[in-house]
């Protein structure tokens, strides 16, 4: 007789043996796929954060293009201090990983990126300065530098993008 079956059939008995075990493997695999999956929101991104997270990217992108540059040139060329040349590109690979995260962290709305995203914004603005009074072709470089890190600045400020952050006004 089996067991817990009113009817006396057990559950070997009750479906096929392939058909258990397929039951039991489809089980497993959508328990796993939801435990891997994020819940994306119901409602669309903004294009303020769209806009802000490829800015952001495009900002990390281009300190990893110098950060490479930097440490090809300090194995391949000839620089005065080639542990120097080095160590800066390495510093500058570095500084490349807080506006990759960020931006990525605003493309999946996750509410602690907005933070690392305004300081890179932040950090961006004395960046374009000191190009900006550099001279020559570095001019325009540190003009679009301050373009792009005012603009993303206002745009992580705009309540849209807040709001999509899941970041709102402090209840008193």
């Amino acid at each position: 007789m089996g067991q817990g079956y009113p009817d006396g059939v057990s559950s070997k008995q009750s479906a096929p043996k392939s058909a258990r075990k397929s039951t039991r493997d489809d089980n497993r695999v959508s328990r796993a796929g939801e435990k891997s999956r994020t819940p994306e929101p119901a409602d669309p991104r903004p294009g303020r954060l769209t806009a802000a997270a490829a800015l952001t990217a495009l900002e990390g992108v281009t300190l990893l293009a110098g950060g490479v540059y930097l440490l090809i040139m300090g194995f391949a060329g000839k620089p005065e201090s080639p542990q120097q040349a080095e160590m800066l590109a390495v510093t500058v690979l570095a500084l490349a990983v807080l506006p990759l995260a960020a931006a990525r962290g605003l493309w999946q709305r996750k509410r602690w990126s907005r933070g690392p995203a305004m300081i890179t914004q932040i950090m961006a603005l004395p960046v374009a300065w000191t190009l900006a009074n550099a001279g020559g072709a570095l001019i325009a470089a540190g003009v679009a530098l301050a373009l792009v890190a005012v603009a993303t600045l206002v745009m992580l400020v705009n309540p849209t993008a807040t709001e999509a952050l899941g970041i709102g006004p402090r209840e008193s």
